[in-house]
């Protein structure tokens, strides 16, 4: 099985188009021709990881973080980032990561640790922008349901919870072809009129060319006229953080003890107890203290998340109990994620979870 077979896979559970625009995902190293031998699945590709994999016959490496996250102008060795991929090049070892890939998806690093703390009725805490375009066309009304089910076939007309979602009117569409037109209906020179039906459905921005390619395809006219908007919407369904509630409402300390039992933390740094008991609960795996204000927005009594300084814990403002539990126990399990939905989906070579612990932060 080659790498450009497994990454559509990869793409499957964590699209590249779900990353944020700082993110470096995908394949960061490697030959997409190479026959890969085994995949072993990581938090972070560091290079005592690049030495498991040749240990371990595993010639992909799939990380959660990206090994190479900024742009570097050489490559000699001179620190953690460039040694782990110097080892990685020395022995034909791949690294693909995903990171904000996942971290968007509905069911990735949020969804993970909501479960892992038992949320119900859990939703997106901060939809993702700028990712939901419309496509406005107008067809032949005999040829309209041919070129709509095309366009549905790609994945446009999905919106929450629904598929095959459009809008359509009906009018009268005129034109008139030159030397060089071959019209399908009415001849050169002749100005001809044709009962048309408007189609508008929305879709999410990265499927834009294979949306176009079915437009054209299916529709039978020589010049198709369409119209691409972006829209201002949010997509409910994909975007950074979730909120939840749990079952049963219970007090603040006691909450933060269940926490730390279940994210494995060596300790967690709170605000100030604002004394009632917790039942709304907002997490973002991960650094998280841009999610505070919407936290606070969607009347969340406690957000979990990592990595806030001195002055973030301030931001509480006495309305909502911040918990940093530490980045990597945040993430904790999106390696076993990971692990478990390649397992299911690639079953002719083994797929090996990383025994190396990548923690760079401990205590005492």
């Amino acid at each position: 099985m080659q790498l450009k077979q497994i990454i559509p896979i990869l793409e499957e559970m964590a699209p590249t188009a779900y990353a944020e625009d700082f993110d470096n995902v995908g394949l960061l190293v490697g030959d997409v021709n190479t026959t890969i031998t085994g995949i072993l699945v990581c938090h972070d590709a560091l290079e005592t990881v690049v030495n498991e994999a040749v240990e371990k016959n595993c010639n992909l490496i799939v990380c959660f973080h990206p090994i190479l996250f900024s742009g570097i102008k050489k490559i000699t060795g001179k620190n953690y980032v460039e040694r782990a991929v110097i080892k990685a090049i020395k022995n034909d070892i791949a690294i693909y990561a995903v990171h904000t890939g996942l971290d968007n998806h509905p069911l990735g690093v949020n969804k993970i640790l909501c479960d892992t703390l038992g949320l119900i009725n859990t939703k997106i805490l901060i939809p993702k922008q700028d990712f939901i375009y419309k496509l406005t066309t107008f067809i032949p009304t005999d040829h309209f349901s041919t070129v709509q089910k095309a366009i549905f076939s790609v994945g446009a007309g999905a919106i929450g919870n629904y598929y095959d979602c459009s809008f359509q009117s009906t009018g009268i569409g005129s034109f008139t072809g030159n030397n060089d037109s071959r019209p399908v209906i009415g001849n050169q020179h002749q100005y001809t009129e044709v009962s048309e039906t408007k189609l508008e459905v929305t879709f999410e921005k990265h499927l834009q060319t294979k949306v176009l390619k079915a437009l054209f395809q299916s529709h039978p006219y020589e010049e198709v006229a369409y119209e691409i908007t972006k829209l201002e919407n949010h997509h409910q369904n994909i975007g950074l953080g979730m909120i939840g509630e749990l079952e049963t409402a219970i007090p603040e300390i006691e909450f933060l003890h269940f926490v730390k039992e279940k994210v494995q933390t060596g300790g967690i740094r709170h605000s100030n107890f604002l004394n009632r008991k917790v039942k709304k609960v907002a997490v973002l795996g991960g650094s998280g203290s841009f999610a505070i204000n919407a936290a606070k927005a969607n009347e969340a009594d406690v957000l979990i998340t990592s990595d806030l300084k001195y002055h973030d814990f301030f931001q509480g403002e006495n309305q909502i109990l911040l918990a940093d539990v530490g980045h990597f126990e945040s993430e904790r399990y999106v390696k076993n994620y990971i692990f478990e939905y390649l397992s299911k989906k690639i079953r002719t070579f083994a797929i090996i979870l990383s025994d190396i612990k990548t923690n760079p932060v401990n205590y005492i």
